[in-house]
């Protein structure tokens, strides 16, 4: 872990005088952990977690909030303020601070979508296919939440068909049971005409 921090601090900013560094995955397969011992070897940097940018009524659909409450003012160096949502009271709370730290770590499912991809320094992808991390946050969240999960699987892969992050990973993490593992991404291999029609588990990639 330390030895990838080393690496990622070590990058040009990309976002203002920011590193943004996104962690993207299926929901379930570790993003949030593993972004939070990632943030403690970067020396505690900021970790922003887009579970406080969705919402019941925008499950995937927060871009514009996202870019105008966080990435704007720090692409200006400035401290960025957003409201993170409270999903038990449906409500957004009140808001939060962002720094303009040398690294910010962007965490959740979507990550790396199109319209973040221009602001990352790197973009990390949780290898772990849907099945299995559904499993698991189905299993974490227990039966309360089968209703939420059963909605939240269809949108998960709406989004991914329409705007897939793995084949855009420039590193893919992978658990083990001594830690992580960190292997190159497919990005060196997209060329920037070329079409993506392949989806997010390692099965589609060719």
């Amino acid at each position: 872990m330390h030895n990838l921090a080393s690496r990622l601090r070590r990058l040009p900013p990309s976002c203002g005088p920011v590193r943004l560094i996104a962690v993207d995955g299926h929901a379930g397969s570790g993003k949030s952990t593993f972004a939070g011992q990632l943030a403690r070897a970067l020396g505690d940097a900021p970790v922003l977690h887009l579970d406080d940018i969705a919402s019941h009524d925008e499950l995937f659909e927060w871009t514009e909030r996202l870019l105008a409450q966080v990435i704007e003012p720090l692409t200006r160096g400035e401290t960025a303020r957003y409201a993170p949502y409270d999903w038990r009271t449906r409500h957004f709370g009140p808001l939060l601070d962002v720094p303009p730290a040398p690294v910010v770590v962007v965490e959740g499912v979507g990550a790396g979508r199109r319209a973040l991809r221009p602001y990352l320094a790197r973009l990390l992808w949780m290898e772990l296919t849907h099945e299995e991390s559904w499993t698991r946050g189905r299993s974490r969240d227990g039966a309360e939440q089968r209703e939420f999960w059963d909605g939240w699987v269809r949108a998960e892969l709406r989004h991914f068909a329409k705007d897939p992050s793995r084949p855009f990973a420039d590193l893919l993490v992978r658990q083990s049971g001594k830690g992580y593992e960190v292997l190159p991404g497919p990005a060196g291999t997209v060329g920037p005409d070329q079409t993506i029609t392949h989806g997010d588990d390692p099965s589609a990639m060719c």
